[in-house]
């Protein structure tokens, strides 16, 4: 039944990929860069409400959503699916996301991309890439733009555990803009590395805001991931590793 239902979802997911090529996407090109996003995002609440009917897949939102900061902010979460790709745009948008610049080449979802300015890192070579987050975060952020990054670098499937980058925290720290950590489950139901959809509850949970101004990045890193391993451990049903790994720079 989860397949049946899964090839139904994907089938409507195509033809609203296919409406956005022929509907959204040319009106968002003759449109200021930050109207963008509320046009964009009406495709990203259908996948959410066709994802409802087909699949069976609700949301939980829980934490500090009302405390979102009214300037540009970084947001920092853990990475398992396509799902919080999609769904964290709605958060606060305009949002600007990082993500693997191959990503941009991709015929309709690529070209949608390109229209919201996203931040494309070639993650062959580290320390270009670095640099290319400073200087476009930082621009992004001065422009009142808050920006998504995934500190994983990668989906992590649910129980696993991969170190965090710092470069999120360095980029707020750089701008002076606060951080608000995101933890969720979406790989529970979102599969990673398969199609079939699994009915049940994506728990997305949102932090207070932590000021970066007059911290250290170390401190303020620990405090990140901290909040987001401690509470995927509260709304995840698959248990992560005891014994935490050092964090990465």
């Amino acid at each position: 039944m989860n397949k049946l239902r899964s090839i139904v979802f994907y089938i409507g997911y195509v033809v609203m990929i296919l409406l956005m090529a022929l509907l959204i996407v040319p009106v968002c090109c003759v449109l200021p860069v930050k109207k963008r996003f509320d046009l964009l995002n009406v495709y990203n609440r259908a996948i959410m409400l066709w994802l409802r009917v087909c699949c069976g897949i609700r949301i939980e939102v829980s934490g500090h959503r009302e405390e979102l900061p009214a300037d540009a902010c970084v947001m920092l979460s853990n990475h398992q699916s396509e799902w919080e790709t999609l769904y964290l745009q709605l958060l606060k948008p305009p949002m600007c996301t990082v993500l693997k610049k191959e990503l941009l080449n991709i015929p309709v979802f690529g070209w949608s991309l390109r229209l919201i300015r996203p931040i494309p890192l070639d993650r062959s070579q580290p320390s270009k890439a670095l640099k290319s987050l400073m200087k476009e975060g930082g621009e992004r952020l001065k422009n009142g733009f808050s920006v998504l990054l995934f500190p994983e670098g990668t989906r992590v499937a649910p129980g696993q555990r991969k170190p965090f980058s710092k470069s999120g925290v360095m980029l707020a720290q750089r701008a002076g803009a606060d951080i608000v950590p995101i933890a969720h489950n979406s790989g529970e139901c979102w599969l990673s590395g398969s199609w079939v959809k699994k009915p049940g509850t994506i728990r997305i949970a949102i932090g207070k805001p932590i000021a970066t101004t007059g911290r250290k990045a170390n401190e303020v890193h620990a405090e990140v991931e901290q909040w987001i391993e401690s509470t995927l451990a509260h709304i995840s049903d698959v248990p992560r590793p005891e014994q935490r790994v050092a964090s990465s720079v």
